[in-house]
């Protein structure tokens, strides 16, 4: 499928999809985030994909919002409807994803920026990027799962300070806060998240997934159900192809080579 305003690029096992509005600073407008459902569904589809990365064409934005040329026009009942499958849901697709997801910020990562990244499992920026929930500035709050994810990933305290304030962080304040995992100098930023994502590549597919899935539940039904939901899992994976090659690799002083069985 040829798309517009995103890129899809495929490197082994390594997905890369690219937001390329840059002269918009790649700001989400509806046909952007009609694209990336499509490229979403085909990087879910493609058995060779093991990794996903997300980032912003351009080098001075990772993602700084929404649209507002779409937003100004919706009436309350098309604003439910866009926070249904454009919005919240869309961001959410990102999170359950069965593969992990790096999002490589480098730039601003403002709105409903943040909030996507907030929904990809791993976040990696450059020195130069800033972050921050502007909306209250505009008489409206994080509408994108930014009130519950921002809050899960630094603490309500400063979720609230950010929130309702609509302060911008530079990277070095959102690594101590614990909203991005690694930066990097600008120029270093890509291989950085590409030796991430090769690191990612070599695991068990079946391990990536459940593992993903493990944290999920937990962050979404609460330790006692995690626990037990982690434990089915544990049960599941020891029927696994993957599981008998990993520790016969391990006692066989190898490098296992996982085939996701």
């Amino acid at each position: 499928m040829a798309f517009e305003y995103i890129m899809l690029e495929k490197q082994n096992a390594i997905a890369n999809i690219i937001i390329n509005r840059p002269e918009k600073r790649n700001a989400l407008n509806r046909a952007t985030r009609l694209e990336l459902i499509e490229a979403l569904k085909d990087v879910e589809n493609d058995p060779v994909v093991k990794v996903l990365i997300l980032s912003g064409a351009g080098g001075k934005s990772f993602i700084a919002g929404s649209d507002l040329t779409d937003l100004s026009t919706f009436s309350p009942l098309e604003m439910q409807e866009f926070l249904a499958t454009l919005g919240q849901r869309l961001y959410t697709q990102f999170e359950e994803l069965e593969k992990p997801v790096i999002a490589m910020i480098n730039g601003l990562c403002l709105g409903g920026g943040l909030e996507l990244a907030m929904a990809c499992d791993i976040r990696i920026a450059s020195d130069t990027s800033r972050f921050g929930q502007p909306e209250i500035l505009l008489g409206i709050i994080p509408g994108g799962g930014g009130t519950q994810r921002l809050a899960r990933l630094v603490g309500v305290g400063k979720a609230k300070e950010l929130i309702l304030t609509g302060n911008l962080i530079d990277a070095q304040e959102a690594l101590r806060l614990g909203l991005i995992n690694q930066i990097a100098p600008a120029s270093e930023l890509a291989d950085m998240v590409m030796s991430m994502a090769q690191h990612l590549a070599k695991q068990s597919p079946l391990a990536l997934k459940w593992a993903k899935k493990s944290i999920n539940m937990g962050q979404q039904a609460g330790l006692s159900i995690g626990l037990d939901f982690e434990a089915l899992v544990e049960c599941l994976l020891f029927s696994s192809q993957d599981r008998e090659e990993g520790i016969k690799a391990f006692f066989e002083k190898r490098k296992p080579q996982f085939k996701g069985q």
